[in-house]
């Protein structure tokens, strides 16, 4: 493949030609070469990126090619030879282009080869400037320098720039808090984020937390779904509405994006500078509060194959001496899991316990939060549909927790209202939606029942002829039930029909699915008649293969809490 030289370059190396020759230099050199790169638009951009002072670099190379190389006797032909090191730099530029199927050769990509003589006095001088090989290739890779402090440390060190921190000082590049968190307290200045409803137990737990003197990080641990990041967003925004105690006042809370500090990283230690650089910065502030969502992410995020030194372990010595202030969240499973495996990591934290709230409590959030989704959605909400919204909610959505789900039922009722372009949404939105959400038909979700219970007997008897007693007594048991009379957390009822093949129960299991709107879940037990099998109902015990699964009644009934449950010829198994 036919490579092209990029014409920066070709006016680059005809420059460092021509220089060569008129200092009447003998040999042509990586000095020579770096010089002249220095007016190539692409490499001069790169340096600036990368924090180098073009003018320092280009006055250093100078007086080393005046002082240190010697000059041919005036009157000879002056036709300068390549040096070995300029030669092979050349050389592996060219492979590196054509191994990557590209099909320019610039000036950059030489930089990048001139960088692996560590020999040359240029790659000293790049080096003083705070220039690494891995700088540049990261440039390269993602068209910006390192932007963090351990850059501005070895050029502070090495080229006397305590000035180059003053110019780089409020470049969002050069700053990990910009480029590595969000600061909640300015995205509540923007409106970006909803009251706090609430939970004034949690929020004063963790106030105090903070205000102690050592081991001030809170660690709110809850089910998913009740609130805990809405909790610290709604600290920040109260931060900002200035109601908050005397410690409190005017801080920041920064939230780590896990995902920013991991992307690019291609290179052993990047990922332990930026964190590195972040827990400075926070340090430094005395005002400033880090947020870790789903904190479990940090143990194992950065290690290496076989290595040992992730974020968690970065992080500790921080959170140890009360330096840094930080906030956790996550939910008991993963608490148990991550924490539960680095004791040191869970005694620096001060666990505060996030309850689901009661279906009250989460009317009042509703109502809290009722007027931003007005204003989203452009409509309104009728004062019984919130309310309806928290209690079926409750009722009928099983695989999440209040009060997300009913905030979910909220936002998604306010969308099919202004998508049918209405503009109130009523109770009967607020059921179309849970049935939807739950899967179930709309009937069983209604409030009013009364109707549909009353008339169960009557329906039934209209499609099962002769068990008139076993229809009594199924009807009884489940209006018994509906009337508040039973176990809410057990089932409406639990019925053995007994009798000869073809009289009717499997029927009656069927019809009383369809008159009270729920699906009809079917197990044929005579599948299950060795012991071995049951685990296919119930799941596999720890430590055996499929424990993670689940089984097949089990995940049933997950996905169909409300349904009638047969289990056929159970005498079979």
């Amino acid at each position: 493949m036919k490579i092209k030289v990029a014409d920066n370059l070709r006016i680059a190396l005809s420059r460092a030609v021509e220089d060569t020759a008129r200092r009447r230099h003998e040999m042509l050199t990586l000095e020579h070469l770096l010089l002249a790169l220095l007016h190539d638009p692409d490499t001069a951009a790169m340096l600036e990126a990368l924090g180098v002072k073009l003018s320092k670099l280009e006055k250093a190379l100078e007086e080393f090619l005046d002082a240190e190389m010697e000059q041919l006797p005036e009157g000879e032909d002056v036709e300068p030879a390549q040096s070995i090191a300029f030669g092979t730099v050349l050389q592996r530029a060219m492979f590196f282009v054509q191994s990557n199927k590209r099909e320019e050769l610039d000036g950059p990509t030489v930089l990048t080869e001139i960088l692996r003589e560590d020999e040359s006095m240029a790659v000293y001088l790049l080096n003083a400037q705070g220039v690494r090989r891995v700088d540049v290739t990261t440039y390269l890779s993602h068209g910006k320098g390192k932007g963090v402090s351990g850059m501005k440390q070895r050029k502070a060190a090495s080229a006397g720039g305590p000035d180059i921190d003053s110019e780089t000082e409020n470049d969002d590049e050069d700053d990990p808090l910009a480029a590595y968190t969000e600061e909640l307290v300015a995205r509540a200045a923007e409106g970006h984020i909803d009251p706090l409803i609430g939970r004034n137990l949690e929020v004063e737990r963790i106030v105090h937390v903070l205000a102690r003197r050592r081991k001030n990080n809170p660690l709110l641990v809850g089910d998913p779904g009740v609130g805990k990041t809405a909790i610290v967003e709604g600290l920040a925004r109260r931060i900002h509405d200035d109601d908050v105690p005397t410690p409190l006042k005017n801080n920041l809370v920064y939230s780590l994006d896990m995902g920013a500090l991991l992307a690019g990283t291609r290179y052993r230690g990047d990922f332990e500078e930026r964190l590195k650089a972040v827990i400075r910065a926070l340090e430094d502030r005395e005002d400033a509060v880090l947020f870790i969502d789903e904190i479990h992410t940090i143990v194992g995020a950065g290690a290496t194959s076989g290595g040992t030194m992730d974020a968690s372990n970065l992080l500790k010595p921080a959170l140890q001496g009360g330096r840094l202030r930080c906030i956790g969240s996550t939910t008991h499973k993963e608490h148990k899991q991550a924490f539960g495996k680095d004791r040191a990591l869970a005694r620096r934290f001060q666990v505060v316990e996030v309850g689901e709230p009661t279906i009250e409590e989460c009317i009042d959030i509703l109502k809290g939060l009722q007027k931003h989704y007005e204003e989203h959605h452009k409509l309104s909400y009728e004062a019984d549909a919130v309310e309806a919204a928290a209690r079926l909610a409750a009722k009928h959505i099983n695989d999440n927790h209040l009060p997300d789900k009913a905030i979910d039922v909220l936002d998604e009722t306010g969308a099919a209202v202004r998508l049918a372009d209405r503009k109130v949404v009523t109770i009967d939105d607020i059921e179309d939606t849970i049935a939807r959400i739950a899967r179930i038909p709309k009937k069983s979700v209604s409030d009013a029942e009364k109707e549909q219970l009353g008339d169960l007997t009557v329906d039934l008897k209209k499609v099962l002829f002769g068990q008139d007693q076993a229809v009594d007594a199924v009807a009884s048991a489940i209006k018994l039930s509906r009337a508040g009379l039973n176990d809410p957390d057990k089932p409406v009822g639990s019925f053995l029909f007994a009798g000869p093949t073809g009289v009717g129960k499997t029927e009656l299991a069927r019809q009383l699915a369809n008159v009270l709107g729920v699906s009809f879940q079917r197990f044929d037990m005579s599948e299950y008649q060795e012991r071995h099998t049951a685990s296919r109902l119930i799941g596999a015990p720890p430590g055996y293969v499929g424990f993670d699964q689940g089984g097949l009644l089990t995940e049933t009934v997950n996905r169909h809490p409300h349904c009638v449950l047969l289990l056929d010829e159970i005498e079979k198994a």
